[in-house]
């Protein structure tokens, strides 16, 4: 195999290839790239077993042919060639080497043979259709904060996608939660979506799909089966198994009956609470919020670092409520808004606190209170 390259095309395909390449392998094979030059295309693939991305780019191919290098060295050494460089890659199967030339650098990279890379099985795909890139950016963007970390409850591990009812009909529906906060994030159900099946998208994919979302022209083609999940654009294809297991009804979780309605500007309001959080210095970061008419006062007080106090204006019409928080879990909830306003509803200091974006009803967020 011979080919020649441009830096910043073999740059983006082996960034994209390394990134799903797991650090920690036991299985050598894993921590390689296969190239497979063809045409006058080249692909890159790489897999950990449960996602593989596939990079195609356009090349001067003067010997087709296969080989599989370590992913990262790869990478690390195209980043650090100059800009504009013309790079050869040349794979000579009898010393199981990769030169890697550019100007006058030189590099001699140990390979594995190409049979031994694992591909993964292709299957049927019950739904296919396309969305475009700031719908599934948006969708994923603001739910995966509320993804657990928790490994027992493995089915919270991702972003549930599916086909839901919304208030003007059916929906592409995104939520994730960790049983602390929940976000709940809808968008126009896209033609041909309308019998997927509702697929757990695990948190390293929500990743790797994320840096396919950039280009806002861009058309997303996604397939979806019972096991896995397929997005695709021209260049790349990223494939992925989906979580084995059943995500719970968020919608028992969702509190209907919220009448309390806080409006405060949403980046005021972030930023206060990242101001008074300074002083708390225990992992749990709770935050007192002290409602009355058109006031809110939020206050830490920890004995051992010391106490602070803010007031904001607001809009608030309801009877007095003093209510706590966790920090963190406000601070992720107030960043998703787009618009100026977040509206806040509570029912009691016990209960579950709904938030949405001004009269949006697309974006539904549910933080749980502590007690303070």
């Amino acid at each position: 195999m011979k080919i020649s390259i441009e830096r910043a095309s073999l740059l983006k395909a082996v960034s994209q290839a390394q990134s799903v390449v797991e650090r920690r392998n036991t299985i050598p094979i894993l921590a390689n790239v296969l190239i497979e030059a063809e045409g006058s295309d080249v692909t890159f693939r790489a897999t950990d077993l449960d996602i593989e991305v596939v990079d195609r780019a356009s090349a001067q191919v003067e010997r087709a042919g296969a080989t599989t290098v370590a992913a990262t060295t790869l990478h690390e050494i195209v980043r650090k060639l100059p800009d504009g460089a013309l790079v050869t890659l040349t794979a000579d199967g009898a010393t199981g080497r990769l030169t890697v030339e550019a100007g006058r650098s030189n590099f001699s990279l140990a390979t594995l043979p190409k049979e031994d890379f694992p591909v993964m099985a292709s299957s049927e795909y019950a739904s296919n259709f396309s969305a475009p890139a700031p719908v599934l950016r948006r969708l994923f963007d603001k739910s995966k904060f509320a993804i657990s970390t928790e490994e027992t409850r493995y089915y919270l591990n991702g972003v549930y996608m599916h086909v839901a009812d919304g208030e003007g009909g059916q929906v592409l529906r995104c939520v994730a939660t960790d049983g602390h906060r929940l976000a709940r994030i809808d968008a126009d159900l896209p033609d041909g979506a309308a019998d997927m099946p509702g697929v757990i998208v695990p948190r390293k994919t929500v990743g790797e799909l994320r840096k396919l979302l950039d280009d806002d022209e861009m058309k997303i083609a996604v397939s979806v089966s019972e096991t896995k999940v397929r997005f695709a654009t021209p260049d790349i294809t990223l494939t992925s198994k989906v979580i084995d297991g059943t995500f719970p009804d968020y919608t028992r979780v969702i509190p209907q009956g919220n009448t309390r309605k806080l409006e405060v500007d949403a980046s005021d309001f972030a930023q206060a609470v990242d101001r008074v959080a300074t002083v708390s210095s225990e992992r749990s970061r709770a935050v007192k919020l002290q409602l009355d008419e058109d006031r809110l006062v939020l206050s830490v007080n920890a004995p051992d670092s010391g106490a602070a106090e803010e007031e904001l204006a607001v809009a608030y019409g309801d009877e007095r409520l003093e209510i706590g928080f966790n920090a963190k879990y406000l601070l992720e909830i107030a960043s998703q808004v787009d618009r100026e306003n977040a509206v806040f509803m509570f029912n009691s200091s016990g209960d579950p606190t709904l938030m949405r974006e001004g009269n949006d009803q697309s974006a539904v967020y549910v933080v749980m209170p502590m007690r303070v």
